[in-house]
């Protein structure tokens, strides 16, 4: 399955996701490839610290040899295919978005956030994929204090968006996601018994849940 998590807006945490979601598969004993179409190569930059500082398993990061089509012939069926890709490459996203089974987008809690995810729904809407994806979305870096509403908020607006379903599984913020992506450690690795773990691990049992 070809996943791709991407957002037209930075900042929403396409490479923390994409990172921790490559691990969480591992873990399940699922081959695993990502690409990194991203100009900041974030994803490319935490997988490198991980194999620096020689965790197992590393994860698997490409750039495209040819073109990320021509890319997908490589892999085994059964291998379990990431692509982080945001706006600041917008040919290629576009391309990924052309060739997923399905679109992941993490949505921050705000109104320039809601306002960016339904214009990346009127890309996605605009391309001509002959099947089309499955959408998926949900709220990201989410606030931890029940009295700010934001987070209820924007679930509401996401929930009414038209060719998108909402998961119903919010990621926090939370200090570890950071660590994340500094010390090249999956959460899990990091801190097993945790919230963000717990949250995480439903988020993927949802995407993922013959595993």
């Amino acid at each position: 399955m070809i996943t791709v998590i991407a957002n037209l807006k930075g900042g929403s945490g396409k490479s923390t996701v994409t990172f921790n979601l490559g691990l969480w598969l591992q873990m399940k004993g699922q081959p695993v490839v990502a690409y990194d179409l991203d100009p900041q190569q974030t994803l490319s930059d935490v997988a490198e610290v991980r194999r620096e500082e020689g965790y197992a398993p590393p994860l698997q990061v490409n750039q495209p040899r040819e073109s990320l089509q021509d890319d997908m012939k490589y892999h085994p069926v059964q291998t379990q295919v990431l692509v982080d890709v945001g706006a600041s490459n917008m040919q290629a996203m576009k391309i990924a978005l052309t060739i997923a089974d399905r679109i992941v987008i993490p949505v921050p809690p705000s109104q320039p956030d809601v306002w960016a995810t339904q214009r990346f729904l009127n890309i996605v809407n605009n391309l001509e994929i002959n099947n089309r994806p499955e959408m998926r979305v949900f709220v990201n870096r989410a606030d931890t204090h029940r009295a700010v509403r934001e987070s209820d908020e924007t679930e509401d607006v996401l929930r009414q968006l038209q060719g998108v379903e909402l998961i119903n599984q919010r990621l926090h913020q939370r200090t570890v996601y950071r660590r994340s992506l500094s010390e090249g450690l999956s959460i899990f690795e990091l801190s097993r018994r945790s919230k963000a773990a717990d949250e995480f691990n439903r988020l993927a049992a949802i995407l993922y849940p013959e595993l």
